[in-house]
Order: structure tokens, then sequence, then C-alpha cells
């Protein structure tokens, strides 16, 4: 078989086979798998079906981008590597049967459920949806009314209600309520609802950044999640241009156009523009800079403030008063190796330090008056800066690295859905769901 011939890994047994794509064993590491891209597309569950010629390439350079940059990231993905132009190795996973779906704005199947709402109504905190994955209307010898119904699930109740996705929600009744036994392959398999809504929550933003930072948005996507051989979640399956809407210019570049019957040649070239747009994705080379005047100036609570992200930090002692011609040199070889930089001036006595920097720099620069409780009066010396020294003051440690997160998060996808991902836990959608 061609793929054989073309993945750089010796391939066992196939494993699947779906509509979109093929896994296979590999020789040699029982725990992993070849994920392999057809050049099949379809719609309305098969009911659509076409070849368009060199799609699983597209289809697989975009996952393996889009998965680079999630575990980049830092999030629990399913892959390894790209393996050929048409597969990717990846972790070989027990798949769970829910469908995961996270909505910036309302669009498709959620437009029938929710009637009330203009397409493109924004959510300014994010809709996460679970459906079950079905097959020709039947759940384990059940009937069911359609496919890949909505799931709501109460833990309280320890019932799983499923509703008909293109049908108005207010008002309907589930057409079917099971048991947790009828859906869970594990007991406690309840508890990793939060854990998949978080992490597609998570994958959303960093996802969404990204493509803000290329001009497009994305408005939703679709994600599957899995168990590895050592019982993790994994983000698993694929996120390629059949998985999420994205508007360039007012125009959908994803598989929407085929839904709505695009001719081919114009879904194709969609397909080879989103895969050369996220060959872009990155995250950027990035650094908080910690200034402070001496060892006695203690930088514990800015690195509290950072959590996980206290990689960002590099911390330069120099007493820009008693060298200044040190301290020029330092700083102007530190934003000479990682421009995209703020600086944190914090420093024990007197906080000229903030401003002299922020005199001779190219990168935000905030002072934080360490000396601001036992004489209040330090702060105009931050306060009250000359000309051409915009000088940042924040009074409290937390805020000021909030605010150089902020800062940098304009251009990094990490950094931007761990300050985005704050905001989503207390945003409210106003508009009534």
């Amino acid at each position: 078989m061609s793929e054989r011939l073309t993945t750089k890994h010796s391939l066992g047994a196939l494993v699947i086979e779906g509509k979109t794509k093929k896994v296979y064993q590999i020789k040699g590491g029982a725990d992993l798998v070849a994920v392999i891209s057809k050049d099949d597309i379809t719609a309305g569950d098969g009911a659509k079906h076409d070849i368009i010629p060199d799609k699983g390439r597209l289809a697989n350079a975009t996952t393996s981008n889009v998965f680079r940059l999630l575990k980049a990231c830092g999030l629990p993905v399913a892959f390894v590597e790209q393996d050929s132009a048409t597969s990717f190795v990846a972790p070989n996973c027990v798949m769970l049967p829910y469908e995961v779906v996270v909505r910036r704005e309302a669009h498709g199947s959620y437009l029938k459920r929710n009637p009330h709402f203009a397409k493109g109504q924004l959510f300014p905190q994010l809709i996460v949806e679970f459906f079950l994955k079905t097959k020709d209307k039947d759940w384990k010898g059940k009937p069911l009314t359609c496919d890949d119904p909505l799931l709501i699930y109460s833990k309280d109740a320890e019932k799983i209600q499923l509703f008909n996705p293109a049908k108005p929600l207010q008002g309907q009744e589930p057409f079917l309520t099971l048991a947790q036994s009828d859906v869970f392959s594990r007991d406690d398999e309840w508890k990793i609802f939060p854990d998949m809504r978080r992490i597609a929550r998570h994958a959303f933003l960093v996802l969404e950044k990204a493509w803000q930072l290329e001009g497009g948005a994305l408005v939703d996507f679709k994600v599957e999640f899995g168990y590895d051989q050592k019982g993790n979640l994994l983000l698993a399956d694929v996120i390629d241009n059949d998985s999420w809407r994205v508007i360039e210019g007012g125009s959908y570049i994803d598989k929407q156009v085929y839904r709505d019957g695009g001719a081919l040649d114009d879904v194709a070239a969609k397909y080879r523009r989103v895969a050369e747009i996220t060959g872009h994705f990155q995250v950027p080379r990035q650094r908080i800079i910690l200034w402070r005047g001496s060892e006695k100036d203690n930088p514990e609570a800015f690195t509290k403030a950072l959590g996980e992200l206290a990689d960002l930090m590099t911390v330069v002692t120099c007493s820009v008063h008693k060298e200044p011609v040190a301290a020029a040199g330092i700083f102007s070889r530190m934003q000479q190796e990682v421009p995209d930089t703020v600086v944190i001036a914090y420093i024990g006595r007197s906080n000229g330090a903030g401003p002299v920097l922020s005199a001779m720099s190219t990168v935000p620069v905030i002072t934080v008056p360490a000396s601001v409780k036992e004489f209040p009066d330090d702060v105009w010396s931050s306060l009250r800066a000359p000309s051409s020294v915009p000088v940042m003051t924040v009074l409290e440690p937390g805020n000021a690295v909030l605010a150089a997160l902020q800062i940098l998060s304009a251009r990094s996808p990490r950094l931007y859905a761990y300050v985005r991902g704050e905001i989503e836990n207390r945003a409210v959608n106003t508009i009534q769901l």
C-alpha cells in the first residue's frame, strides 16, 4: 500500500479506518501508532463524499502544525512527530466516545439549537458542549433519532441525557436517557469531564491567539480525547481543517465551504492556505527581566505570581545608581538577545532605576516601588517622570507580573491562553443561553 511506502516507520496491523484517516500500529512500538490522513472529504455524516487530491497531505500538515504548537504550550496531546507527508506518530490511545466542541461564536448547529441567536454572536465566555460519538443511529443496541447527539450529563442524578443537536433546545425533551453504566467504560469516568472541558478550552485559547496573529478568527472547534497506555488523558485524534470554523476576511476558510456546496477547487485552495498559515504557528521567544538593585530585593513575590510561567523570568542584580555604565551594558545586551521583553524594576532604596531603564529602552518597563509602604512619597520618583520616559508604575508585584504578561500575550499563544483563561473563569455571557 502507498501508506506503507511513505512513512518513516514500519507499519503493522490496521487498528481502525475512518472516513478521512487510517490508524496503523507501528512495528516494534506497541504504545505507538501512525495516523494517516486520506484524501477523502465528507459532510452530513458521510452522505456527501468526495476525493480531493493532496487533501491528506494538507490535513496532516495542519494537524502536525497544530499539535506541535499545543505541545509547546504544555498541553497533553497525542503527538510524537510528523512521520511523513501524510502521517504522524502518536501514542496508542483508547479513544473516548465524546466529541468536545468549544465555541467563541454562534455558528452551525448551535444556531439550530438556539434560533434566538444571530449568526456570529460573540460569547465573552467560551461555550463547551459534549456530543456522544455514534454510528448508524445506534448506541449499544439502543436506537437513536440521530447520530452524534448532544450529551448533557448530570453527576448528581447519575444519568446522561441525549438531545437532537439540530432542533431548538428550549422545550426539547431528551429523546433518550441513559445510565452512567450505559456510556462510561470505567466507574470514575465522570471525573474526566471537567478535565476534558479544561483542556479543550485551553487548546482553543492557544489556537485562538495563533489565528489572530495570522489575521484569522477561530470561532469554534471539535476535539476528541483518549487514554494512552499509561492511563494519561490526552487530546487525541486530529485537529485539521475539518475540525474547526475559521473566518478570514469575512469568509470561512475551512470545511464549511464544502458543507455549503463550494467547488472542490475552491475547497482545496482553502485547505492549502490553512496548511500554509498553520505552518507559521509558534511560541515566540520572550522574557520578563526582574531588575533589582541588590541581593536584598527579594524576587519571591514575583516568582510566586508567575507560577507555572516562572521560566519566563530572568533576575538581574545591578545598581543602576552605583554602576550606571555596567547597567547600561547589561541592559543593551539583554534587549538584543531577546527583543520581545518586558522589564520589572524592583528596587529597595530609591525608585529611579525604573525611569532610567525606560529612558534607554525600546521595551516596556514597569517599576514597582518596593519602599512605598514605608515611604509613600518615594512613589513620585516613578510617577513624575521626565519627557521621553514612558515608565509604568504598579504598586503590587502580582499586578506588575500580570501587566507584563498582558503585554507579552499580544504576541504569544501560550501567554494569551494563560491570561485569557483566568478571565474566562469570571466572564459571563450576558445573553441567556
